[in-house]
């Protein structure tokens, strides 16, 4: 069928005819009124799927249509079935239902596409993936209805905390519905159980199924007051104690919408599920999700392209190796979403490369299936077909890294209040960075799961301001340590417990060497209590750091010709325990007008900015905001000296070493009968600020310390399909790799 056969069949052929079961059973919802909730049959001339071979979760390159209403009128489903052949999809994200029906649908209330006519667009492009052997996950929206809905069932309809209904942002002739209750709970789970039974799809995902803030109808007042016994937050300050318990039961509530449409979608066929785009807890992502779609299409704002790897990496802290996939967009997202742009072709490379060199699989998303501008779609295909060829090398099994970066929800959500307290993800953010710029190749590590099996992987944990810790999380970390793990710690690490009370102390005072040095006269806090400013000095203006090249110290080296750097903006006030070097030491304010009174009152002090220890571990504890100080200002001296600490605290050889003149992230993977060594090249003066106008490529010499009991048979650069010439070693090789553009990919097979 070409696409104006398409058309004039929607326009003119019979009706696909629902059979619903007879009888049809209404049953009556908790204060939800009548709904229909009985066994929705497919039609006589729904399609019949067939299962793709192998496990669908296998899949590695994916294609995402997001239909727009009229497209049943426009689009061509040929030109696209022709596209995912060129680019070898081996799986497929269509839109099916929701806020629009883009099939015939019969449950009540569901809007079908203005332009459907009598075609069926879904079951069309299923039949032609199929075809092709593709696997194919069906996408759903349940965040907004329209009037029909909105006189039939008011209750399902989100409400303001002035009491009134609430109109779209975006488009006000729709109804924003609640998330919380029978709208997703009951509706959405009749239009889920029909899309199932229809076209026995893979899997559903869902976006914005989760809800937008706090919603007042009857169904949440009641809930949660049943739940709590308190009366919903009138506020969403996130360390109101009501709105940290309206967080809690929103968990619970959208938990139970999970599980309601994954039961109902595995009892339509066992293998399927449900897939959610986000939950508020990646923890239990990890832990109940099999398959996972990552909507992290594009960098906003001032953000280096690495954010898509931190996404990843946090995912995968709590998933494994279960399967992730990027969600990728090839327009530009910014603020005022121009849904219908596209963005460059080395914009769109430099964030794909950063996906899939950490361990995600592509998936293009294209909003609005008729197309105006294809500048996009030569960069995606020579993207997807080079990963299709290597494709056996994409198939990881574990990361290589030795160092993992904690990252804390808990902290996120129980910490702050105070001024220094504030922006307090910028902590991961420059220790991120600094990582980036050394070459390291690491992990993201969540804070929960942090026992011994978790921690197996890593000679070194980071824990960037992570202020909120458990006993339980502290003992753990000590645990590490005694083991002969190494630690580096900044700021206000472990002077809070889970639920963000201060301690008197650090709860990791016995590793740091180190207590709070607190004002003479003042109190330690009360649980409950915030932390007293006495114990954080800062701003802190005019400060710096005296550099002790006299000490010689490994953390010093590229700062030899330094006598002070500039000091970080905060930091918390400490003495030692126990006897340390002394490689940095506090220089403190001194005035910066007028110029003439600009000189240090204190040229020399005693006070370290670094403690250093060594035992079974080494132990690095920064007091002052250098990381989030270094993300601010972008220091390279705090760079060099961060970057310094983490390699003496790593006190090994790492896996992987750079020498090069560009800013190269570095991944390194494990497969079956191989080893991967990513190099993303994110060497560009747009580095902060997208996007990327070309592709600056850069060179760079690459050793590579050989996993014990491996036998090396072959090295080939798999981007660029050359095989390099290698200078082996004992233990290691070396090699020289010429114009990395975007994304090489060293691959070192077994013997």
């Amino acid at each position: 069928m070409n696409r104006r056969q398409f058309i004039l069949a929607g326009l003119g052929t019979p009706a696909i005819t629902i059979h619903p079961a007879s009888p049809v059973n209404f049953v009556t919802g908790p204060a939800s009124g009548a709904i229909l909730s009985g066994t929705i049959l497919p039609g006589p001339n729904s399609p019949v799927p067939t299962a793709p071979d192998g496990p669908w979760t296998s899949r590695m390159r994916w294609a995402q249509l997001a239909f727009v209403e009229n497209d049943p009128k426009h689009f061509d489903p040929d030109f696209w079935l022709d596209y995912f052949r060129r680019i070898h999809a081996d799986g497929a994200l269509l839109s099916a239902g929701g806020v629009v029906a883009f099939y015939p649908t019969g449950v009540p209330h569901h809007h079908r596409s203005d332009w459907l006519g009598n075609s069926d667009p879904v079951g069309y492009m299923i039949k032609g993936c199929r075809k092709m052997n593709m696997s194919v996950v069906l996408r759903t929206d349940p965040h907004a209805t329209r009037q029909d809905m909105f006189d039939a069932h008011p209750d399902y309809i989100s409400v303001t905390a002035d009491g009134k209904p609430r109109r779209h942002w975006a488009n006000p002739d729709l109804w924003v519905t609640c998330a919380y209750g029978p709208y997703n709970l009951v509706f959405m789970t009749d239009v889920h159980r029909e899309i199932m039974q229809r076209y026995q799809p893979d899997g559903i995902f869902s976006n914005r199924w989760a809800g937008h803030g706090i919603c007042y109808c009857r169904h949440c007042t009641e809930n949660f007051k049943k739940a709590t016994g308190l009366d919903l937050p009138r506020s969403e300050r996130r360390l109101d104690p009501v709105y940290q318990k309206w967080e809690a039961w929103r968990k619970d509530r959208l938990r139970d919408v999970w599980f309601t449409w994954d039961g109902e979608i595995r009892k339509q066929r066992a293998e399927s599920r449900f897939i959610p785009n986000g939950f508020p807890d990646k923890l239990e992502t990890g832990k109940f999700a099999d398959f996972f779609f990552a909507d992290q299409q594009a960098r906003r704002g001032v953000i280096p392209p690495w954010s898509n790897a931190m996404g990843a990496k946090e995912l995968r802290a709590g998933l494994g190796m279960k399967p992730i996939v990027n969600i990728f967009s090839v327009g530009v997202e910014e603020e005022y979403r121009w849904k219908d742009s596209v963005q460059s072709d080395a914009e769109i490379r430099i964030w794909v490369a950063e996906g899939v060199a950490n361990g995600m699989r592509p998936c293009f998303v294209k909003f609005g299936a008729y197309i105006y501008d294809k500048r996009w779609m030569k960069a995606v295909e020579k993207l997807y077909q080079a990963y299709y060829r290597n494709g056996d090398y994409l198939k990881n099994t574990a990361p290589l890294a030795r160092i993992g970066l904690v990252y804390s929800e808990q902290t996120s959500r129980k910490y702050g209040g105070k001024p220094w307290q504030e922006k307090s993800n910028e902590h991961a953010l420059g220790m991120y960075q600094a990582l980036v710029e050394e070459h390291l190749p690491f992990e993201m590590v969540n804070d929960k799961l942090l026992d011994a099996e978790h921690l197996k992987p890593f000679r070194l944990l980071i824990l960037p301001n992570i202020a909120a810790l458990s006993d339980s999380q502290c003992r753990q970390l000590k645990d590490f340590v005694n083991a002969g793990g190494s630690l580096v710690a900044t700021f206000e690490t472990s002077l809070y417990d889970e639920e963000g009370r201060p301690r008197a102390d650090f709860g990791l005072t016995d590793l740091f060497g180190v207590s709070v040095d607190r004002t003479p006269g003042t109190d330690t806090p009360t649980p409950g209590t915030s932390a007293p400013s006495d114990i954080v000095e800062g701003p802190m203006r005019n400060s710096y750091l005296r550099i002790k090249t006299d000490t010689h110290h490994p953390v010093l080296q590229g700062l030899e010709d330094s006598y002070k750097i500039i000091n970080s903006v905060y930091r918390v006030k400490v003495k030692p325990n126990v006897s340390f070097p002394a490689p940095v030491t506090l220089i403190p304010t001194y005035p910066d007008l007028p110029m003439e009174d600009v000189y240090p009152r204190q040229e020399e002090t005693d006070t370290r900015e670094l403690y250093l220890r060594e035992a079974k571990g080494r132990v690095a504890y920064i007091p002052g905001d250098l990381d989030r100080s270094f993300w601010q200002m972008l220091n390279t001296d705090h760079s060099r000296l961060l970057r310094n600490t983490i390699l003496w605290a790593l006190d090994e050889a790492p896996i992987v070493t750079l020498q090069t003149k560009g800013i190269i992230d570095v991944a390194v993977w494990a497969q079956k009968n191989s080893m991967t060594v990513h190099l993303v090249n994110l060497t560009n003066p747009m580095y902060m600020k997208g996007p990327f106008r070309d592709i600056l490529p850069v060179d760079a010499g690459v050793h590579i310390n050989i996993p014990p009991g491996r036998q090396l048979s072959a090295v080939r650069l798999l981007m660029s399909d050359t095989t390099p010439a290698v200078r082996r070693e004992t233990g290691s090789i070396s090699l020289d790799v010429k114009d990395i553009e975007d994304h090489e990919i060293i691959a070192l097979d077994w013997a």
